[in-house]
């Protein structure tokens, strides 16, 4: 059985200031867990601050919202995989649905941070999600393996075996909507198809997520579907107690 995941995506949220209360009540709350993965993803600016925090705690990981494409130059506003990773961070989101939506990011440039992130000793956590137009359309499993087969094609088989994937439908990010367990079960099936294509049986180790207005009510019923291997959150992780309660639900298999 893979290990669950649970990555809790501050977004444009918690500054330093914000970000130390919310460590300390976070880990006076939280005691180790061997049998999953916590990892959070602040505000660039605020990851020295959970760092510092988490101190030689072992069981809580850090990854970016994003990186850029190079290693360094005049890119003014941008982070780097090297910076990132030199900052304490071992994970980086590519391809989140805003970054995807708001941005622009083309899957093309994806594939590129992807690339980044891996020459620079990051686990990618790589985002797929469709829109509710491509939905309906009934183009779901063809948007996001092509996100997917885009975003990994410029690192090697040993890189895609150690990613994780998030599908996080966009219809259902911030709007209060969910996918069912079954909706991500079929979705994620798909994914581990089409890594499975590329890896064979590496695959069956390869986590994938769900990400789309998950919280403490329904967080067990997704990771009780076949295929759901954790959880990516991003408004329900802003309370330390909230998320604490998310990162310890336990979910048999069915």
């Amino acid at each position: 059985m893979r290990r669950p995941v649970f990555i809790a995506n501050w977004k444009m949220n918690h500054g330093p200031t914000e970000a130390r209360a919310y460590m300390a009540a976070f880990t006076a709350r939280w005691t180790p867990h061997e049998d999953r993965t916590v990892i959070f993803c602040p505000p660039a600016i605020s990851i020295g601050v959970v760092m510092h925090a988490l101190g030689s705690r072992r069981d809580i990981a850090v990854g970016v919202q994003n990186v850029w494409t190079e290693d360094a130059g005049a890119f003014t506003g941008e982070t780097s995989a090297r910076m990132a990773a030199d900052a304490g961070a071992r994970y980086a989101l590519v391809g989140h649905s805003e970054r995807r939506h708001v941005f622009g990011e083309t899957v093309a440039e994806t594939a590129l941070k992807c690339a980044a992130a891996v020459r620079n000793g990051l686990t990618p956590i790589l985002c797929v999600g469709e829109l509710l137009a491509q939905r309906e359309a009934g183009t779901t499993n063809e948007i996001v393996l092509n996100q997917l087969r885009a975003g990994l094609a410029e690192v090697g088989n040993e890189s895609v075996a150690a990613a994780i994937i998030a599908y996080e439908p966009v219809w259902a990010i911030g709007t209060g909507k969910t996918a069912t367990p079954a909706d991500a079960s079929t979705v994620h099936a798909h994914l581990r198809g089409a890594l499975r294509e590329r890896i064979g049986d590496r695959a069956a180790a390869v986590p994938i997520v769900y990400g789309g207005s998950v919280n403490g009510g329904n967080a067990e019923s997704l990771l009780a579907a076949r295929d759901v291997d954790g959880l990516l959150v991003g408004g329900a992780c802003l309370d330390p107690a909230n998320w604490a309660t998310i990162c310890g639900t336990r979910a048999a298999k069915g």
